[in-house]
């Protein structure tokens, strides 16, 4: 498909892509926007027309849904609605008999604001990558098997703080807690001194459903609405003194960045891929009647600073996010429009495929250098983190993931 905005061929966000995210204009109210190239469609807007001019067909009102400061309430419309809407976005921006009315409500992307698109409902981080829990395993359990007995059995995961996730370009303060290292004899407080990233992709869910029932590995699609390009900060030595017995807490809970735009998980249909073998066999309520769910061949990229220090494939990730939906439910917990999930640091199998400065620098007993000839064992006041991404898409296309940055800040 071609778009008569006549974008060349490559582009990231083609008409394959189209994601969906939360902008103002100058001086005007956040609303949902849908990215094609390098602008932003004001989706209500083109809604409001009229159903006789862009061809709006029967069903919600979108532009009531789309006139909002978030994607929570075309969220709780439903896989059918999403599918709808989608179609309905690529007819009136690949057909020149929508320009006319469509093209006044095109917005550059450098004269807009971005905001997170989501109002955050709750936020689960799960520990998917077998590489990168094995590598942590080591670094943090030496002497000890990598995996604990229960990581190939279900998708480990744990809640974090909803109220911190925050839009791509937030700077990120240091953190201050409590820490102690295996030498010393009683905690001190003060900043993270060891504080770093996680690389990680974001699963958007919608469709809310009520507490005490089950999402079936099966019937996950209907809620998977999209992914965002994800970074789960860490401080290492609060994390570290703080997990045992109970798990992660303030090493979390300070700031997580989102990307600003969310990609419909129908844009990467070409991108699914099988799932590495899991062995065990799963129990049967992460298997499915269709399988298990499948991975997404995605290719990122993490810079800090000006340096690329790592590529981390996501086609190697062990649970599917189905299986994260089926497990995160099983339980009888609900969904709700707008909850957030992410995969956990996603690593590769070799140096520097790796998703945290705690894998890449093996606890800072190994310093990278950075391309100005300085070298981190972990992040410095100042330091920038960008992840970017993309996946295959159709007929040899690419599917922009765009990219989620932040600055680290001194601690208060």
């Amino acid at each position: 498909m071609t778009s008569w905005l006549d974008l060349p061929a490559d582009h990231p966000f083609g008409i394959n892509t189209l994601p969906y995210g939360v902008f103002s204009p100058t001086g005007g109210e956040r609303r949902v926007g849908v990215r094609i190239g390098d602008r932003v469609l004001d989706a209500g807007a083109v809604a409001a027309i009229g159903r006789e001019k862009v061809g709006v067909g029967e069903g919600p009102d979108l532009a009531a849904v789309w006139q909002t400061p978030s994607l929570n309430a075309f969220l709780s419309l439903g896989h059918e609605a999403w599918r709808t809407a989608r179609a309905w976005l690529t007819e009136i921006l690949t057909d020149e008999v929508h320009r006319e009315a469509v093209e006044p409500h095109l917005h550059d992307l450098a004269e807009v604001t971005l905001h997170l698109p989501i109002q955050v409902a709750d936020y689960v981080d799960f520990y998917a990558s077998e590489q990168h829990a094995t590598n942590l395993g080591k670094v943090m359990r030496p002497g000890e098997a990598p995996l604990k007995p229960n990581w190939k059995h279900l998708p480990v995961g744990y809640h974090g703080r909803a109220g911190t996730v925050v839009v791509s370009g937030t700077d990120i303060v240091r953190p201050t807690g409590q820490r102690k290292a295996p030498a010393d004899e009683a905690p001190t407080f003060g900043p993270s001194s060891r504080l770093d990233i996680e690389t990680e992709l974001g699963f958007v869910v919608g469709g809310a459903t009520p507490m005490g029932t089950r999402v079936t590995v099966d019937d996950a699609p209907d809620h998977l609405f999209g992914v965002t390009l994800f970074n789960d900060w860490s401080a290492r030595d609060i994390q570290g003194w703080e997990q045992v017995p109970l798990g992660p807490n303030l090493g979390k809970s300070f700031g997580s960045s989102a990307g600003a735009w969310v990609v419909p998980m129908a844009a990467l249909e070409a991108a699914r891929v099988a799932l590495p073998v899991q062995d065990p066999e799963p129990l049967p309520y992460l298997r499915g009647a269709d399988g298990p769910g499948r991975g997404i061949d995605l290719r990122l990229e993490v810079r800090l600073n000006e340096t690329v220090i790592s590529r981390p494939p996501y086609n190697l990730i062990y649970w599917s996010p189905e299986q994260m939906v089926a497990h995160m439910t099983v339980n009888g917990a609900s969904l709700r429009d707008g909850d957030l999930f992410a995969s956990g640091t996603i690593s590769g199998e070799n140096a520097d495929e790796r998703g945290s400065l705690i894998e890449m620098t093996v606890n800072a007993t190994e310093p990278i250098t950075l391309s100005d000839g300085s070298t981190r064992g972990f992040l410095e006041d100042g330091d920038t983190v960008t992840i970017t991404g993309w996946a295959p898409g159709p007929d040899g296309t690419r599917i922009g993931l765009g990219e989620v940055t932040g600055t680290i800040k001194p601690a208060r």
